[in-house]
């Protein structure tokens, strides 16, 4: 219970923390310098979400870091157990990035705003139209430079068998002809569990494996490619069952 107000107030003085450097944000946008405005606003969510990930108690394993490519976006496609998978990756990830998440969060006080500046894109999975624009703004996104994060079951699993991965999620990707890089997130669902908002100590595994490239994939390789990084991301869980 302490744990879980110590980490729910960190969360929230984090958060205004940062809005003072909002101004400098906005006039980083007026002056045209966005290489300025997108490292600054990066930098921010960096140390917020390592300090939110030291806070929870967790104990984060990282591996492939090394498959990150350090000149060119790509498309990150992660499993998604937990509201605490966006804080491990926006912590563990220093590219400067994107996610494309549900609506509901654009509209979270001050988090909200932040996630504007940091080019995530938000999704109406009750709206397909809504949803269509918003993978050709990722297309966009991706051919601008930035690194986009998608979550292809489109809910968390909290802890269950990892479902299926939706086609579209990869479309953004194989437009661009930029790599998707798989990364399996393994543990967090014991951090977080659930929406009982309570915070626990847990070993949580992540694991970013080689990019695949999407340029030269075949139709029958593109069709294949949901349940092949599906498969690549449960083969590597060691706390959760496939």
């Amino acid at each position: 219970m302490i744990r879980t107000l110590i980490y729910n107030l960190g969360l929230a003085f984090g958060l205004l923390k940062m809005m003072l450097s909002a101004p400098k944000c906005a006039r980083y946008i007026k002056e045209g310098n966005m290489q300025a405005h997108d490292k600054l606003a990066n930098d921010l969510v960096i140390r917020w979400g390592k300090r939110r990930i030291k806070q929870s108690g967790a104990r984060l394993e990282v591996t492939g870091l090394e498959n990150v490519p350090k000149d060119r976006p790509v498309l990150f496609v992660a499993n998604h157990q937990s509201n605490f998978d966006i804080l491990v990756l926006c912590g563990t990830l220093e590219c400067c990035k994107g996610f494309v998440a549900k609506k509901e969060l654009k509209k979270i006080p001050l988090l909200g705003y932040w996630m504007v500046h940091t080019h995530c894109l938000f999704l109406d999975r009750e709206d397909m139209k809504q949803s269509m624009q918003v993978i050709v703004k990722a297309y966009e996104q991706l051919k601008d430079g930035y690194s986009m994060i998608i979550f292809p079951e489109g809910t968390r699993s909290k802890g269950g068998p990892v479902k299926e991965f939706k086609a579209g999620s990869f479309k953004p990707a194989i437009k661009a002809k930029v790599p998707v890089v798989p990364i399996t997130i393994d543990g967090t669902y014991r951090v977080m569990d659930g929406d009982d908002k309570k915070v626990r100590p847990a070993d949580v595994n992540l694991v970013i494996h080689p990019p695949i490239e999407t340029a030269d994939l075949t139709k029958d390789e593109i069709k294949e490619l949901p349940s092949r990084v599906r498969d690549i991301i449960v083969g590597s869980m060691k706390y959760t069952k496939a």
